[in-house]
C-alpha cells in the first residue's frame, strides 16, 4: 500500500557550483581553441592513441566555458555517446551551447557513419532544448577534424 510517509523513490538535487569568476572563464572562438581545450582538460597524451573517449564542453551564450565532463570511456575502436547523458550535464549547468569531442586511436580523422549519426542526433536533440551544438571534434595524437569547419553542423 502506498503512503506519503514511506520513501518510495530517490530525491533529485540539482546544483551547479564554480569558484571561478565568470570574467575568468575561457572563451572558445574557433575549432583550434576547442581542440586545444579538450586536449588540456580531458585527453591524456599517453591514452589518446590507445582507447576511445567522448567528452563534452558546455558554454554560456558568449561561448565562455562553464564546464566540461567526460561522457564515456570506450575500448580500442569505439565509445558510447548517450544523448541523455550529454543533455543531463548540459541542462544541469544551464549551458546554451555545447561542443563534443572524441578521439580516434587509429589516427584517422575521417568521421565514421556512427560519428555522423550521433552528431546529427545530438544536434536535433539540442534544438528541442535551445542548446546549440557548435561543433563535434575528432582528435588524434597530432591533429583534429571539425564537423563545423567541414560544414557538417
Amino acid at each position: 500500500m502506498f503512503s506519503l510517509n514511506t520513501p518510495n523513490c530517490g530525491e533529485v538535487i540539482v546544483k551547479y557550483q564554480t569558484s571561478i569568476p565568470q570574467k575568468d572563464f575561457f572563451k572558445i572562438q574557433n575549432s583550434a581553441q576547442s581542440a586545444t581545450y579538450f586536449r588540456a582538460k580531458m585527453f591524456d597524451s599517453d591514452m589518446i592513441c590507445f582507447r576511445e573517449e567522448m567528452g563534452l564542453t558546455m558554454l554560456d551564450n558568449s561561448n565562455q566555458v562553464i564546464g566540461w565532463c567526460r561522457i564515456s570511456i570506450g575500448g580500442l575502436t569505439g565509445t558510447a555517446c548517450d544523448p541523455r547523458v550529454v543533455f543531463f550535464h548540459a541542462l544541469h549547468c544551464g549551458a546554451c551551447k555545447i561542443i563534443l569531442a572524441h578521439n580516434h586511436p587509429s589516427g584517422t580523422l575521417r568521421p565514421s557513419d556512427p560519428d555522423i549519426r550521433i552528431t546529427e542526433k545530438i544536434k536535433n536533440a539540442g534544438n528541442l532544448f535551445d542548446i546549440q551544438l557548435l561543433d563535434h571534434l575528432i582528435l588524434t595524437a597530432d591533429s583534429y577534424y571539425s564537423f563545423a569547419d567541414e560544414g557538417l553542423i
